[in-house]
């Protein structure tokens, strides 16, 4: 099999083959006697073991049973479907707009019930309103150099933050002070933002934490991501959306989200920090 056009997927392909050639190797035991455990031929481990040929769930396991490593075998297998997907590149998914891409997600809201937001840069699309949405799509748009259709994208962006009020759903977002103060448009439009998070935060099923600047750091400042459910976990770079689906991986992240959450002022609190920026706008 070639290798897959995209170097990421081909990367990540490469990478479980390494972990699965280094349980063989672990456990003492040939190419040649791990086909025989497994019951397939010598040529199928060796082009697992090289990335030339994608194993199945199925094989995961078998390999993984074959040499006493089981329990290695959940992760081994999120990241075998992840490599498929772990990485959305933005322009693919932008060449017709950024209508797309908004409605893209839209499925995976509704799957989901738990969402955990942690946020660095920008007000979360959850939170966002149409004025301060459309000014920032607008931003990438012009930096992206992608068709203009801002205004299909906010009106999607909009239609799919409708789940923020839908019943059975719980939110959970923790922003950094700075996102109160980066201003990607106008101040009217920027204060309006705040006034709309400030209501948001009335929602009985919206937890929202702000961490201070003067907050004593015990877990560092980190791009934006958010955790669906507890079994996925979707990170954002400048060139792609990274999907992370091994459970290490979440856990990772989870375990990353409850110091941040530690450190996030709430309440009267958090009221405050968002009515200075407000203030600091004149």
């Amino acid at each position: 099999m070639p290798a897959h056009p995209s170097s990421r997927v081909q990367k990540a392909r490469e990478a479980l083959a390494g972990r699965l050639r280094e349980i063989r190797k672990d456990a003492g035991i040939s190419g040649r006697e791990l086909a025989v455990r497994c019951g397939w031929s010598e040529s199928k481990s060796s082009r697992i073991e090289n990335a030339k040929t994608p194993p199945s769930d199925t094989d995961i396991r078998a390999w993984c049973r074959a040499c006493a490593a089981g329990d290695q075998a959940p992760d081994l297998i999120a990241a075998n479907r992840q490599s498929a997907e772990a990485h959305v590149e933005w322009k693919r998914l932008q060449r017709t707009g950024l209508r797309r891409l908004q409605e893209s997600a839209g499925d995976l809201y509704l799957q989901n019930k738990t969402f955990r937001v942690y946020v660095s840069d920008v007000i979360p699309g959850f939170l966002q309103t149409p004025g301060y949405a459309s000014a920032l799509l607008s931003s990438i748009a012009d930096f992206r150099g992608t068709p203009d259709d801002v205004t299909e994208a906010v009106a999607a962006r909009m239609r799919r933050n409708e789940v923020l009020r839908m019943g059975g759903r719980r939110f959970s977002f923790v922003l950094e002070e700075s996102v109160l103060r980066y201003r990607p448009c106008t101040a009217e439009t920027m204060a309006a933002q705040l006034g709309h998070l400030l209501g948001v935060m009335d929602l009985q099923n919206v937890a929202v934490g702000i961490v201070p600047f003067s907050e004593q750091r015990t877990v560092w400042p980190m791009p934006t991501f958010t955790i669906f459910d507890g079994n996925r976990v979707h990170a954002d770079t400048l060139d792609a959306a990274s999907t992370l689906t091994q459970p290490s991986q979440v856990e990772l992240y989870t375990r990353a989200f409850e110091r941040l959450s530690q450190e996030a002022a709430r309440g009267a609190a958090a009221r405050s920090l968002i009515a200075d920026a407000v203030a600091s706008m004149g």
